[in-house]
């Protein structure tokens, strides 16, 4: 079975990624930043190497050969920046993608598996026209995901570099938001801590209070499940192919109005929820993304559906059995 490296091993989708790679056979080797995994890793019978990626000599704490495929998800993010720092995402991602490239290299590593962000395709939101997977990058030129947008579309650049220069296997994610359990439903936009929109309105559906649709009802997008996203790796791994890059979507974008009425549903105890339209509120953005490219080239086909997705969602809420490195909800919801 390959051995496989995940660099960014302990965020959200990298413990997932680990895990449930792990579970499937694959010798996983896991990498982040903490310096402690509280264990979690070692529990799972996977070792565990903390390193700083923007630091070369930090890769000589990892293997130095046999490894088949590296899985690069690391890099600062502006959900997770409360102060603006915009050198931590030159550092982590431009430098930090050239040192795994050149790791790489040394180590005789042929295949990358890369998460490209999203916001290089924001200015084709808006219609349900599915948006091309190798449409022209573009990035937002004044928001607080300027320079993240810049540094992902850079090591996009390097990562393609790699390729011509050194043969370089590349597989380019571009994510929407991912929906797997996490323990914290809060991020930031500009440094201001907000609600997770779909967890907030997960949690007040659990205590059974009055949700709201805003905007246009019909208004659509991505609903993709982290076990789809994961699934789409595993074929990544396994693919002869050049590579190239492939949009990571669900299959069956669904409309706001169905996703909250799901969620009551599903999330709803004793206690039901009276669902209200705000049409005067700002809608979700809308959009749609083709996944033809990896249908045909990687076989993808997704299995969960948002109903699907929101039960798996609630198990891994109820048992939360990767506590000992998210946390607990209780730590950040009194």
């Amino acid at each position: 079975m390959k051995n496989v490296l995940i660099i960014g091993a302990t965020g959200s989708i990298g413990v997932y990624t680990s895990v449930l790679l792990k579970q499937q056979g694959y010798n996983v080797y896991a990498v982040g930043r903490r310096e402690s995994d509280n264990g979690f890793f070692a529990t799972n019978d996977i070792p565990y190497y903390s390193i700083d990626i923007s630091k070369t000599e930090h890769f000589l704490k990892l293997p130095q050969n046999g490894i088949d495929v590296v899985i690069h998800l690391a890099g600062a993010m502006p959900a997770h920046m409360i102060v603006y720092h915009p050198q931590s995402y030159i550092d982590s991602i431009v430098t930090g993608t050239m040192n795994v490239l050149d790791y790489m290299n040394q180590i005789g590593c042929h295949k990358i598996v890369f998460s490209q962000s999203i916001a290089d395709i924001l200015y084709k939101f808006g219609t349900l026209d599915p948006i091309d997977d190798d449409v022209e990058r573009k990035f937002p030129l004044n928001t607080d995901h300027t320079i993240y947008s810049i540094c992902k579309n850079a090591a996009v650049n390097l990562i393609e570099h790699y390729h011509e220069k050194f043969g370089i296997q590349h597989f380019i994610l571009r994510l929407p938001t991912i929906y797997g359990y996490h323990a914290n439903p809060f991020y930031y936009v500009d440094g201001k801590k907000k609600w997770l929109g779909y967890r907030y309105i997960i949690e007040r559906a659990i205590k059974g209070e009055q949700l709201e649709i805003w905007g246009n009802p019909k208004s659509t997008k991505e609903m993709v499940a982290i076990k789809d996203l994961v699934e789409l790796i595993r074929l990544c791994i396994e693919s002869n192919i050049s590579g190239g890059v492939y949009n990571v979507g669900c299959g069956n974008p669904i409309s706001i109005e169905d996703q909250i009425k799901l969620i009551a549903e599903i999330f709803n105890g004793e206690k039901k929820s009276e669902i209200i339209y705000c049409p005067e509120k700002k809608s979700s953005p809308q959009f749609v993304l083709s996944i033809d490219k990896a249908r045909r080239e990687l076989g993808y086909e997704p299995q969960y559906d948002f109903r699907k997705l929101l039960l798996d969602y609630k198990w891994y809420l109820e048992n939360e059995p990767y506590a000992a490195i998210m946390g607990k909800r209780s730590d950040f919801i009194k």
